[in-house]
């Protein structure tokens, strides 16, 4: 969340505009490396594109030029753009798009889907032409932002073209698409999200570079998601209690299978038992001495499960960051505490709230347990994160975040947190990941003068997005700091970042910090009759709902199997990964 979520009391000075210095664009090498990038889509979608339709004719001119023909859109052309949000943008963008003129609106799905994926690379190679402009340090941060997000896109947006194409749907689900589209749509957002209250010319050229791909994605999505649309939220009358729900029953035979056998074991052993692939101790007795090396060292696209131990100590380095190609690390600490990666960025530094992490992850399959993640800027600086996840089947175990503001960015796909503790302030469990927190523990802080604490800042943006937060089994509690003076800062559940929002605690212990209105609004009116707020048998003297919030779209659930949707076996579940990791978890309501 960029500046436009600011809490301050009044202080403008962290709200100061940048502007940036133009200068004739040059080459890179990186330009040369999209071009072949795009070269390649190119020639992908003359493979993915049966039915290939020439929109050229030669016209009795003398100079034999070419010029398009104007077609209207096929009936199947225009049903299907027809259940898009953006349903003009739809059929402009299609009707030139080989194969699309002829096509059957179920190949529509993948034509869509190729579209798109060009113009992102396209994008991507356009934005890459400005990079060597002269920028400050707050414009420069927000473009590199934009270009490993878009990098990111493209790559997700191949995976899908590869299941949604003819012949495909090997190694993936419907759920991995919706997953790596939604991911898609978060990406180009907060890339433009990092340009706010910035002007000049790198901006103008990103909003111009970059233009309808956000209304391109969403209508993937919502083509995509029209012949698996869910149901309505309608269920069943409640008829258990929350006692039973949570009482000891069958043990569930461990963990979530995303996970392998292997796995399981790892986040079983105690850590000085696992035979790591590199251990990271600062006093010279294992590889490396800091976890960067320990990164830098890891393979690229590695199938197998890599893992990195990291010996008790402080690390504070300046740039840690699994990057997408590192997959399938595990960081392995000594415990909450013991092993702490810890660092001080914040936007007061001339950075965007995306770079403020002093830990992220965008390798799909990583694992960290036993360690702590904290930001220690403080609440006076505002946005600073101290853990940003942009993995897909991402896992955090027993581990502590720490920070103020923004301290946890669960930024995109699906990830799972056991038997957490996250501390904060403001907005402090933020981001659109399809993401459950179970038997964790949420510590409200004491912010700054006349701050409200929110827990949770959830930006969903589109209706069709498989994407939320879920807070089960979990404990909500007041730090010892705010509850001497919790009167003076009320803490409410949740506020709406985007249009619609999406946000639910089940069965949880709300204290007695929680605002009776339970929820708080982001500005107004925004939001409520879109977003979907809700709370499913909580207790404690925070869950009375007597006075709760009566906006359209808040609801206190009241079936089980609508609160079954926001489980880990309906959520988060998608091709079955989280039992491979080895982390116990309740897959349904109850044990």
């Amino acid at each position: 969340m960029e500046y436009g979520r600011l809490e301050s009391v009044g202080d403008s000075s962290t709200r100061s505009l940048n502007t940036d210095s133009v200068r004739a664009p040059k080459r890179s090498k990186f330009k040369l490396l999209l071009l072949i990038l795009v070269a390649t889509l190119v020639a992908a979608s003359a493979v993915s594109a049966v039915f290939v339709v020439v929109f050229r004719d030669n016209e009795s001119s003398g100079d034999g030029a070419e010029r398009l023909r104007i077609r209207r859109p096929s009936v199947a052309l225009s049903r299907t753009c027809s259940l898009t949000r953006f349903p003009n943008l739809c059929v402009s963008s299609l009707l030139g798009f080989p194969g699309a003129a002829t096509a059957t609106d179920r190949d529509l799905v993948h034509i869509s889907v190729n579209m798109t994926l060009q113009k992102f690379g396209r994008a991507l190679y356009s934005a890459s032409d400005i990079s060597n402009i002269q920028m400050d340090a707050r414009v420069r941060s927000a473009y590199q932002d934009c270009l490993e997000l878009l990098d990111d896109s493209v790559y997700l947006l191949s995976g899908s073209l590869t299941y949604v194409a003819p012949g495909g749907g090997a190694g993936g689900s419907t759920q991995d698409v919706l997953t790596w589209l939604s991911a898609s749509l978060t990406n180009h957002d907060t890339c433009m999200e990092g340009f706010d209250d910035l002007e000049g010319y790198v901006k103008n050229q990103m909003l111009y570079r970059l233009k309808d791909l956000s209304g391109l994605v969403s209508n993937c999505l919502a083509i995509y998601s029209a012949a698996r649309r869910n149901e309505d939220f309608s269920g069943i009358p409640i008829q258990n209690r929350r006692r039973k729900l949570l009482s000891p029953g069958k043990k569930h035979e461990h963990y979530p299978n995303w996970l392998s056998r292997r796995d399981r074991m790892l986040l079983d052993l105690p850590a000085p038992a696992i035979k790591a692939d590199i251990i990271v101790s600062q006093d010279g007795n294992g590889t490396f001495k800091t976890i960067t090396e320990a990164i830098k060292k890891a393979p690229e696209n590695s199938t197998r499960r890599f893992v990195i131990y990291v010996r008790a100590g402080r690390y504070e380095e300046d740039i840690l960051k699994v990057g997408r190609r590192k997959m399938n690390l595990m960081f392995v600490g000594d415990g909450r505490g013991i092993t702490v990666i810890s660092g001080g960025k914040n936007i007061q530094l001339n950075m965007t709230t995306f770079h403020t992490a002093t830990f992220a992850a965008t390798g799909a399959g990583f694992i960290a347990r036993d360690m702590t993640f904290e930001n220690w800027a403080g609440p006076d600086k505002h946005q600073a994160v101290a853990l940003r996840i942009g993995a897909d089947h991402a896992v955090i175990y027993r581990c502590n975040i720490i920070g103020y503001q923004d301290t946890l960015y669960a930024h995109s796909q699906r990830q799972f947190y056991r038997e957490c503790a996250i501390y904060g302030t403001v907005d402090f469990i933020f981001g659109n990941a399809a993401v459950v927190f179970q038997n964790c523990t949420m510590h409200a802080r004491k912010p700054l003068p006349f701050q409200k604490i929110t827990i949770t800042a959830q930006n969903r943006k589109d209706p069709n997005q498989n994407t939320g937060i879920s807070i089960h089994a979990c404990k909500i509690v007041a730090e010892l700091d705010l509850e001497m003076a919790k009167g003076s800062y009320p803490t409410y559940l949740g506020r709406p970042w985007k249009l619609f929002s999406r946000t639910v605690y089940m069965l949880s212990y709300l204290g007695d910090h929680i605002h009776p209105r339970g929820w708080l609004e982001w500005n107004a009116t925004f939001a409520l009759d879109t977003l979907y707020y809700g709370e499913y048998m909580n207790y404690g003297p925070g869950g009375a709902m007597g006075q709760r919030v009566t906006w359209p779209g808040y609801r206190v659930i009241n079936s089980s199997e609508e609160a079954s949707k926001f489980t880990v076996a309906q959520f988060i579940y998608g091709s079955a990964w989280l039992p491979s990791t080895g982390v116990t978890f309740l897959a349904g309501l109850s044990t």
